[in-house]
């Protein structure tokens, strides 16, 4: 019989405080986790028409959501107007417009 064999192989007890033990969690199969979502967010869809996105907002929030969409949708207007030529000529007169602030001081390494 070896010297190990009386020893005891629990984990240390205290006395007067509580043996808090952390049981593992059980891995989830997220195939499953996949399907369940597809399958709430399907249902989702079709019991109401709206989107999922505006589904628990506020007037406000909708509100600002749309004027948001709105102001998306000019500024994309408003640059889809301009061809190249046009785009590199405002920008070349706006660069002209500015100050010499603005301009990289040379530096020389000789002087």
């Amino acid at each position: 019989m070896s010297e190990y064999a009386v020893v005891s192989k629990s984990t240390l007890k205290l006395k007067g405080v509580d043996p808090t033990i952390k049981k593992k969690k059980k891995k989830k199969d997220k195939e499953r986790e996949r399907e369940e979502a597809a399958k709430a967010y399907v249902e989702a869809e079709g019991t109401s028409g709206e989107q999922p996105q505006y589904r628990m907002k506020t007037k406000a929030e909708l509100a600002f959501l749309a004027k948001k969409e709105e102001r998306d949708r000019e500024r994309i207007k408003k640059r889809a107007n301009f061809n190249h030529k046009e785009k590199v000529e405002k920008f070349n007169s706006y660069l002209n417009s500015l100050s010499e602030h603005y301009d990289i001081p040379k530096v020389s390494w000789t002087k």
